[in-house]
Formats: structure tokens, C-alpha cells, sequence
């Protein structure tokens, strides 16, 4: 099934991936390296976070390397199959042991393809990485024609449950992310809904300081 998974989705939007890699992208010197795909010889540390965690979800997500002739590059494929009021997600996550103090951004560069949009960056802390803990969540938008620089302000990620965003709920501590995910979601409380397969091609994801301070 997983292989089938995988099939469909090349076929399906194979013609909409440029054989072109990702441009390199050029952080301030004093930056944190977060993830090094372009050097791993796996991905055996990243674990698929989809809605078939529950028993109506019916979404997929795949996370391999991805390689041409000249770079190693990560793709996260996705398959967001909605239940009737909009609700699936799909995506990846890794444990982790960061301390992102004094950092100001997370920053990658990406090139996707296929029907998504919207992506999201899910943090979680202090090891509580499963529910009812809140996820600590900010989304960005994506080209679908060319590539798309993204820079997340680390203060702007706040606490959500399921979805929802938590009002007052509490503050994401920098000093220890024991969780990172990469996720696309239907938009259940959005006004914009997404469905169907898309792709996500990433080198390196960043942690960067604030220029302006230096």
C-alpha cells in the first residue's frame, strides 16, 4: 500500500517537479543548523503524524530522501483525504533537543508541487509530545510555481489542541523543542480548504538570529 502511496503521487504531479534543485540558501553566519538533509544517509528518525491516528482519518504522508544527480534534497509527500466538514492532516515529526533561545527564526527554503498551499512548522516541548499536550504551531504559504523562502518567527508560534488554537494558553519553551514536525491540513477552521496530493522538497532547515541585533 505504501509503495502504491508513493506511485500515484509521483505520476500524479511528477510533471510539476522541476528536475532543477533547490537554489542554495544562505543564512547569516551565526546561524543554527536544525536539519541536514543534504547529508543523512536516512530518515529512519522521522515518523509519520497523519489523522489515521484516529479512526475516521483516512490521510498518508511519506518522508524520504530525495536525489538527483548533483544534491540530496528531503520530500515530503502527502495525500489529504477530508472528512465532510474539511477535517485531515498529514505530515512528519522528529524528536529533538533544542535550545533555540537568542534565535529569532526557523528559515528553510522549499519548492513544492501538487494541490497544497498552506503548510505548517509544529513544535512541541519540555517532552511532552503526544496529547492532551497543546502543539506549538505557525503556518506558511508556498509558491506552487517557483520556490518559496520561508522565515517563521520563533515568538509567533502559539499553543494550539487539535486544530484550535488555544486562547491564553501556555508560552513555547525555547530552551527545550523535544518535538519537530512538518504537517498540511485541511483547514477545517479555515475559510480556504485543501485535499488531494501535493510535495514538499527542502536541503536544510535553520534557526536564525535577528540581523538587526547585530
Amino acid at each position: 500500500m505504501l509503495m502504491k502511496l508513493k506511485v500515484l503521487i509521483l505520476f500524479s504531479i511528477s510533471a510539476q517537479i522541476s528536475r532543477s534543485t533547490i537554489m542554495a540558501y544562505n543564512p547569516p553566519l551565526s546561524s543554527l543548523l536544525l536539519f541536514d538533509f543534504q547529508n543523512v544517509t536516512d530518515l529512519n528518525n522521522w515518523t509519520e503524524q497523519s489523522d489515521t491516528v484516529r479512526s475516521v482519518g483516512k490521510s498518508k504522508a511519506t518522508f524520504d530522501l530525495y536525489k538527483t544527480q548533483t544534491k540530496q534534497s528531503a520530500i515530503l509527500f502527502t495525500l489529504l483525504n477530508p472528512q465532510s466538514n474539511g477535517a485531515c492532516f498529514s505530515g512528519v515529526r522528529t524528536t529533538t533537543q533544542l535550545n533555540l533561545d537568542g534565535y529569532e527564526y526557523i528559515s528553510f527554503l522549499c519548492k513544492t508541487a501538487g494541490n497544497a498551499t498552506t503548510y505548517k512548522i509544529i513544535l512541541r516541548h519540555n517532552n511532552l509530545n503526544d496529547e492532551p499536550n497543546p502543539t506549538y504551531e505557525q503556518k506558511f504559504k508556498v509558491n506552487t510555481d517557483s520556490e518559496t523562502t520561508v522565515k517563521l518567527p520563533i515568538s509567533q508560534f502559539d499553543p494550539y489542541y487539535r486544530g484550535k488554537i488555544i486562547l491564553d494558553g501556555p508560552t513555547l519553551n525555547v530552551k527545550n523543542i523535544t518535538s519537530f514536525g512538518i504537517q498540511v491540513a485541511g483547514g477545517v477552521y479555515e475559510n480556504s480548504k485543501q485535499s488531494g496530493l501535493s510535495s514538499l522538497v527542502v536541503d536544510q532547515i535553520w534557526a536564525e538570529p535577528n540581523e538587526d541585533a547585530n
